[in-house]
């Protein structure tokens, strides 16, 4: 027996349609020709700075793309530019089908109903509890009552395993409970893409494994498209069907992750292997 949670009691809707694995919904699917998410030739620039230029890559249905690199190479600016948040300088972004440079903040909200962002710090609302975190989104899309609410976010936060902190304030989390249940919130919205920032950033190999566990189990048993920008190449080989690899603004590899591990580029094994080096032992 799977031991995540039956996908028609997570989302009671569909319990009278007999669909055994939940598939995100489908709104303005893309032809079958055109990738899901595709950057082609984007450039941004902060007062002078070239962040990232002539980046391409994309992402297919289901896919997980790791966004690596080290520190400052754009990785983050990538998924802010694909939620809206940032304006490429240049360059073509698309989503299921539609470009998105040109939409307007009404479009981009629409666009933000079916992508979502686990943040590295959690962006959870300090004055609330982990309980009312989580069923905030399921309140502000409506449609469910309290109690059917109130179901869902146990629910969600037994598949997070943060059941022993339903009424605790954020402040009183750790770093890696705050990311399962910003984990637990993002399911809450629905989406169809999830973006996670630096999800293993300040937290302990057990809780990395965990969570990099989560999102495997998000992606086989939900379907869902996800793009994780990461450091950690453990936690990349476990969860990625591509990899991007950033290095001073230009996308120095894109492809399969076998293809990275195996890359010749010297500044490409360089980060391999720093990140492989572990201190000697006393």
């Amino acid at each position: 027996m799977s031991d995540f949670p039956a996908n028609a009691e997570i989302y009671p809707e569909l319990a009278q349609t007999g669909v055994a694995e939940l598939e995100a919904p489908v709104i303005a699917p893309s032809s079958a020709s055109e990738h899901f998410i595709s950057f082609s030739h984007v450039s941004i620039s902060f007062d002078g700075r070239v962040v990232l230029e002539d980046v391409s890559f994309y992402v297919d249905r289901g896919q997980t793309l790791c966004i690596m690199g080290r520190s400052g190479v754009g990785k983050t600016v990538a998924l802010r530019m694909l939620m809206g948040f940032l304006a490429p300088d240049a360059g073509s972004i698309r989503f299921g089908g539609q470009e998105i440079t040109t939409l307007d903040e009404e479009g981009m909200q629409a666009v933000r109903k079916r992508i979502t962002m686990v943040f590295q710090n959690g962006a959870l609302f300090d004055s609330l509890s982990v309980r009312e975190n989580v069923a905030f989104p399921l309140r502000e899309r409506g449609g469910l009552n309290e109690d059917e609410i109130l179901q869902s976010v146990d629910r969600l936060i037994g598949l997070v395993g943060a059941e022993d902190v339903l009424d605790a304030l954020p402040a009183s989390l750790s770093t890696g409970r705050k990311r399962a249940v910003a984990i637990a919130r993002a399911l809450a919205a629905k989406p169809e893409v999830v973006l996670y920032d630096e999800p293993t950033t300040m937290v302990d190999p057990i809780i990395a494994s965990h969570l990099g566990d989560l999102i495997q189990r998000l992606k086989r048993q939900l379907r869902f498209t996800s793009i994780v920008v990461t450091h950690d190449t453990r936690f990349a080989e476990k969860l990625a069907d591509l990899i991007l690899f950033l290095h001073q603004g230009r996308a120095l590899y894109f492809g399969p992750l076998q293809g990275f591990m195996a890359s010749s580029d010297p500044d490409i094994q360089q980060f391999l292997a720093l990140d492989a080096y572990t201190l000697p032992s006393e």
